[in-house]
C-alpha cells in the first residue's frame, strides 16, 4: 500500500449528502475481481448520460477536477452496502483523500485498509473548503497527515483529528497483511513454543 504523508493536489467539490456506495459504483460494474478500470465507472449515473456521453455539468468531467486527488464531499458519504469496490473505484480514479462530515462505517474501514485517507470535518468547514475550490478550481489543497492540517489558501489552514492507529497505518503504508507481518518475530516465537 502506498504511504500517505503529505499530498498537494487539486480538490473536487461534491456537495451531495447521503451519497451511497451504489452511486459511487453501481453493482453492475463490480463483476471484475481486480481493482483496475473501476475508476471509469465512478459516479457512473452522475458522470454520464444513458448513451455513455459525459455530462458536462458534473464536476469530475470538468478541468482541472478530472485530475483531482482530493474529494470534498458532504455528510454521510459512502453509506449503504459494504462494497469494497467503492473504495477501489475512488482510488483507481486517483483519489487519495476524501473530506466529509461523516462516512459510512464499513466504507471507512475499507478505506483505511486500502490507503484512502478519510478526514472528518464539520459541515460548515467542508462548505468553506468547497466554496474555496469552486472559486479557485486550479488552486492546490495540501493535506499534511504528519501534522494533521489542511492548507487551502495563503494563511488559511484547518486542523483535523484522526485515530492514531489509522494515521500510523496510512503513514507507514500498511495493509492488514503488512500490519500482521510487523509481528512476524513474535508469531515465530509463539509457533516455536507450541
Amino acid at each position: 500500500m502506498e504511504k500517505f504523508t503529505r499530498l498537494s493536489a487539486v480538490a473536487a467539490p461534491l456537495a451531495l449528502a447521503n451519497v451511497d456506495t451504489d452511486m459511487i459504483i453501481p453493482a453492475r460494474y463490480m463483476k471484475a475481481l481486480t481493482r483496475t478500470r473501476l475508476g471509469e465507472h465512478l459516479f457512473r449515473e452522475l458522470r454520464y448520460h444513458a448513451d455513455g456521453t459525459e455530462r458536462g455539468d458534473f464536476v469530475l468531467n470538468r478541468s482541472p477536477c478530472r485530475n483531482a486527488r482530493i474529494l470534498i464531499a458532504d455528510r454521510n458519504f459512502a453509506c449503504g452496502s459494504s462494497r469494497e469496490h467503492a473504495v477501489w473505484a475512488l482510488t483507481d480514479f486517483g483519489f487519495r483523500c476524501i473530506i466529509a462530515p461523516s462516512f459510512g462505517d464499513i466504507f471507512a474501514s475499507n478505506a483505511r485498509k486500502n490507503g484512502l485517507l478519510l478526514i472528518r470535518l464539520t459541515g460548515d468547514l467542508c462548505a468553506v473548503l468547497r466554496q474555496h475550490v469552486e472559486s479557485a478550481p486550479s488552486a492546490l489543497v495540501t493535506v499534511d497527515l504528519e501534522v494533521c492540517r489542511i492548507d487551502f489558501a495563503p494563511g488559511r489552514t484547518i486542523d483535523f483529528d484522526i485515530d492514531p492507529a489509522d494515521r500510523r497505518v496510512l503513514m507507514e503504508g500498511l495493509d492488514d497483511i503488512g500490519r500482521t507481518l510487523r509481528h512476524a518475530d513474535a508469531i515465530a516465537r509463539f509457533e516455536d513454543a507450541s
